[in-house]
């Protein structure tokens, strides 16, 4: 066979020397990148959903007081999204319907900082027709 003796002849197999190992780094790489990807839209997601529970709750709480004084309705949306972890960007009471816009504040793991926004509307049936 060629070769010295004793030895095994290696031939055919030069050019893919550590190429397992190039192959398997870049599928680690893809895999935490998708990962990443995962986990920021998860807590964007439940950002979102944060916001929007808050901006619910806020309208009505709102518009329970929002037949008596409306800014009494606003101050009470005020104290529901702080308790909510977020804060009022806007509110407003007419006809006995309360519309309030909230926001929320978060934080990407991989990605920072960014809000989340929610707007919500409650009144009593039929106040909008």
């Amino acid at each position: 066979m060629g070769g010295l003796p004793g030895r095994a002849c290696r031939t055919g197999r030069r050019g893919q020397s550590g190429s397992a190992t190039v192959w398997t780094i870049a599928m680690m790489a893809l895999v935490w990148l998708a990962a990443v990807v995962a986990v920021d839209v998860g807590v964007a997601r439940a950002a979102r959903l944060r916001a929007e529970t808050a901006a619910d709750l806020a309208a009505l709480a709102a518009a329970a007081h929002a037949l008596t004084t409306s800014e009494g309705a606003c101050a009470r949306a005020h104290a529901v999204t702080t308790a909510n972890g977020s804060r009022v960007d806007r509110c407003s009471v007419v006809d006995g319907i309360t519309e309030v816009a909230v926001s929320l504040r978060f934080t990407l793991p991989f990605s920072g900082s960014r809000t989340a926004r929610a707007v919500a509307r409650a009144g009593p049936i039929g106040a909008d027709e």
